[in-house]
Formats: structure tokens, sequence, C-alpha cells
């Protein structure tokens, strides 16, 4: 039977609808009693390589984009009007542009089980995208994003103390002003600084837990403690595979948000496809 393309919302609706029905099943996913120990790989450059270019693939043949068009965008939208029409939240614009990293593993969360299908031959549409939601899964999953959606708050938590603490607590005139400030103030240079710094240890705390974690989720029921301690354990044995990785999502997320964010539409779908590949190639699959 063929698919249409129909509308994204009413896709997820039914999704949902079915998610209720696992909510208790899901719930005892939280944690797992698989004992065995999952086997992580050594990392090479050209693993990475090979996960983009796979990610591309699969961008290519199930057009993600279109998913990303749909949803994605009209809340950046909204998120960017709030920010221009009130001057109070400008010392957030930054801070909001530079954590989008942050929430990244959670809005790929779709693209990894189409992924997942192309890879097992099965018939794949971007409506796939929310079946996930439909899973036992999806629970220790959404436990999982809500966790570093609250990393994501304290980040901005955060970056508004620095503001206050250097350049506030006056809200800027305007964003040239608040670039001016930032650019040519002892205090501006102290914020933009610390900020960078503080904005790192977030950065490499969400790689280090997410890296692997929801990917696992999906095509295990290993519970978040032993996605997440794998997820750790994968960066620990790959410092330099995985920092080189942080810098390729930093450099494509960079390239996508200054294009105004219109290079997004190609960047997200390409990233979420290929972590799901850089997945299968750092977790050992189990036996047979």
């Amino acid at each position: 039977m063929v698919k249409t393309i129909g509308n994204p919302l009413s896709w997820a609706a039914q999704a949902l609808t079915k998610t209720s029905q696992h909510v208790g099943e899901g719930t005892g996913e939280m944690r797992s009693d698989h004992r065995t120990r999952i086997e992580v790989r050594d990392l090479t450059l050209q693993d990475l390589k090979s996960a983009l270019q796979k990610g591309v693939e699969d961008f290519m043949a199930l057009r993600t984009d279109v998913m990303f068009i749909v949803l994605i965008y009209p809340i950046v939208g909204l998120m960017l009007t709030a920010f221009a029409l009130n001057r109070e939240l400008l010392p957030l614009l930054f801070p909001v542009v530079a954590g989008f990293a942050l929430l990244g593993p959670v809005a790929a969360i779709g693209l990894y089980e189409m992924s997942r299908r192309r890879e097992h031959g099965l018939s794949t549409g971007w409506s796939d995208a929310f079946s996930v939601m439909g899973s036992p899964s999806f629970v220790p999953m959404l436990v999982l994003g809500f966790y570093l959606a609250m990393l994501f708050v304290f980040w901005m938590l955060t970056a508004y103390a620095l503001y206050i603490l250097t350049l506030g607590p006056e809200p800027p005139i305007s964003a040239l002003s608040l670039l001016r400030d930032v650019f040519t103030t002892s205090e501006g240079w102290v914020m933009l600084v610390a900020g960078l710094g503080i904005g790192f240890v977030f950065a490499v705390a969400v790689l280090a837990i997410s890296i692997v974690s929801f990917p696992l989720l999906i095509d295990r029921h290993v519970g978040i403690p032993k996605a997440v301690g794998t997820s750790i354990r994968l960066a620990q044995q790959n410092p330099r595979a995985v920092a080189a990785w942080g810098a390729v999502v930093v450099v494509l997320l960079g390239l996508g948000i200054g294009t105004l964010f219109m290079g997004l539409i190609f960047v997200l779908p390409v990233l979420g496809h290929a972590t799901w590949h850089l997945y299968r190639r750092a977790v050992v699959p189990t036996s047979p």
C-alpha cells in the first residue's frame, strides 16, 4: 500500500494515541534488567566520514527536510519574533542559538527510527518518524529528553546571570548596542569569554551523555542508566573521535544558522541520520 504525505499533526496525534497504550510498559523500560555489558568499538575519523556519507544518503532517499520545514521552522520563527519584539530577551538571543545543539539529540529521535527502518529494508517515509511515539522505549527517551531540556534551561539561566553580572542589569537598547558593548567594553569581553567557556562545558556534557544513548534506546530495551553509561564510556574510550564529531556538529550547525536558519533544512536531517550510522559503527551489535 502506497503511503501519501498527510498532515504531520495528524500523524503525530495518531502516534500519541498509540503511546498512551504503552505508558505502563514504557515505565518498566526506565530501568532495564539488561545485565549484559554493551561493548563499544574504537572509532576513527574514517568512521565519522562514513557516518556522514550514509547520513547524506538517508537524507536524499527519505527527504526528511519536509518534516523539519513543517515542524521546526514555525517554532524557530516564533522564537526569533519574540526576541525581536522584546528587548529584555535580547541578551538571551545568542545563548539560545548557541544552545541549539543541546536539544539536537531530542529533535533527531524520529530520524534515528527512519534510518533504522531503511537499514532493515522496511518501507520508510518521513511520517514513520512518529512511530517511535508508539514504542515502549519512547517513555525513557522522553525522560532523557527532559533531562537535556533541563540542562538547556540551566544554561539559559547561567547565561542570563552572567549578563547581569557584566553588562546588566538593564536590558540593551537594541541588538546593535548589545554587540557594541560586547566587543568594545571590558565587561563585554569578560561575558563573552566566560560564556564560551561555560557553554563548552555544557556542550561536552550533552555530547557525552547523548552521542549514542538515544539510538541505543531505539535499537534495544536497555533502560536509561545503561544507555547513558554506554554513551559516556564510548566518549571516554574515544576522546579524539568524539571531540571531532562534536566539532563537526558545531561547524555544520553554525553554517546552518549562519544562513538565517535556512541551512538547517539540510543540516539537521543529515546530522540526525548520520548519528544513527555512527551508533552502528560505535556499538557492537548483539549476537543473533
